[in-house]
């Protein structure tokens, strides 16, 4: 029998999961680079904070929490680092911007 714990765990996973599959299907429906990496960046990041939500609550120890939040930090600013690179690169190469 699942507990409350267990059950808000698998909730957020399930979650997690689903912003996964968004930020795919935004990366192979969008039509332009920016858009692209909008739907990544945003969806995955979420996701990804869910996630670590679901796991910190399954886990023993407070070190394992902190670790979890502390990759979970670092992917954060690496995504929004290389988005911006992306998006800068792709100013400068002339790609233009999407205008429906």
């Amino acid at each position: 029998m699942m507990t409350t714990v267990n059950a808000l765990s698998v909730i957020l996973l399930v979650c997690g999961g689903l912003f996964f599959l968004a930020g795919t299907l935004g990366l192979l429906r969008f039509p332009d680079v920016y858009t692209r990496l909008h739907a990544l960046t945003k969806a995955d990041n979420l996701g990804l904070g869910l996630i670590v939500a679901g796991l910190s609550l399954d886990v023993e120890s407070w070190l394992t929490v902190i670790k979890l939040l502390l990759i979970w930090g670092l992917v954060i600013l690496a995504s929004a680092s290389i988005a911006h690179l992306i998006a800068r690169g792709a100013l400068l190469r002339g790609i233009k911007i999407w205008k429906g």
